[in-house]
């Protein structure tokens, strides 16, 4: 049984569709792993401005030049994939769209 329930958005949904097919796999293998452990030693936490009064831990994990945003809600024990974006050009400039979605 999963610690957390994880949720893909639909933006990110539609980035994992357009991945290449082995990253494709290994997005969708890490995302199934967050369930049990949300903050991987390979994750880091995104700081989020306060103004912004989000209440959940913003966290990226790197593959390769991929990376996994999510936000882990501790308190309902949620995790939401919010994108799946390629580094370089991808600066989290968006952070606060990709939030909104899932308050």
């Amino acid at each position: 049984m999963s610690l957390y329930t994880v949720y893909v958005t639909r933006g990110a949904l539609r980035e994992i569709k357009d991945l290449p097919g082995q990253m494709r796999h290994r997005v969708k293998r890490a995302i199934d792993e967050l369930a049990n452990t949300p903050q991987p030693s390979d994750s880091k936490v995104v700081e989020l401005p306060e103004e912004l009064g989000f209440d959940v831990t913003l966290c990226r994990l790197r593959l390769d030049k991929w990376r996994i945003v999510y936000a882990v809600t501790e308190s309902q024990k949620i995790i939401d994939v919010l994108a799946v974006r390629k580094r370089p050009p991808y600066d989290y400039g968006d952070l606060q769209a990709l939030l909104s979605e899932i308050q």
